[in-house]
């Protein structure tokens, strides 16, 4: 919950803020989790320089604060976080109205519909590396194009090339193996 215990008392009134509200606490990711109708609808924790509150579903809050930020940007799809660095920036009158209407957006059911997803040009690097290794080559192009994709992310996402060159060749028993970019991680 406080990966630092620097912020248990912050933490605690957060949770009392919440705990009137009808949800069934569960500790999911090392953190509390409350959730309405076996959805996940807020969590908070405690981090280096800041604690936090999000909201799984929070890109329907209509935030009339101006509270709410996606962490990662346009990758953030639906959470949207509430940052605090001091426990006076927890109005509970405000944090009662957002906690209320996420309940709310969850009786609705709204969710996010996904777009079509986008798919990315294999990166110069990674062609290369399959042009000088036609076995590679051969278990890149049996996988599915949502395969091929992650790995074309990943190796996008890489700023330098040596990283790209790192990624490229962390990823390639993956790929003989046919494997997705992150099945290791799945049961």
């Amino acid at each position: 919950m406080d990966k630092t215990n620097k912020w248990a008392e912050e933490l605690l009134l957060l949770r009392q803020i919440i705990e009137p509200f009808p949800f069934e606490e569960t500790i999911k990711w090392g953190s509390p989790v409350f959730t309405f109708n076996g959805k996940n609808v807020i969590s908070f924790a405690g981090f280096k320089d800041h604690f936090a509150l999000w909201f799984f579903n929070g890109s329907h809050l209509e935030d009339h604060a101006s509270v709410l930020i996606a962490t990662q940007g346009d990758k953030t799809k639906n959470l949207r976080q509430w940052k605090f660095t001091d426990r006076s920036q927890i109005e509970e009158s405000v944090l009662k109205q957002y906690i209320q209407e996420a309940i709310d957006i969850e009786q609705k059911g709204l969710k996010i519909i996904p777009g079509k997803k986008e798919y990315l040009p294999i990166p110069a690097l990674l062609q290369f590396a399959l042009d000088q290794e036609p076995v590679l080559k051969k278990a890149f192009e049996k996988l599915s194009l949502a395969k091929q994709n992650e790995y074309n992310e990943f190796i996008h996402e890489a700023k330098q090339d040596k990283t790209k060159l790192a990624r490229i060749e962390k990823i390639k028993p993956n790929i003989l193996g046919g494997k997705s970019l992150h099945d290791q991680y799945k049961k």
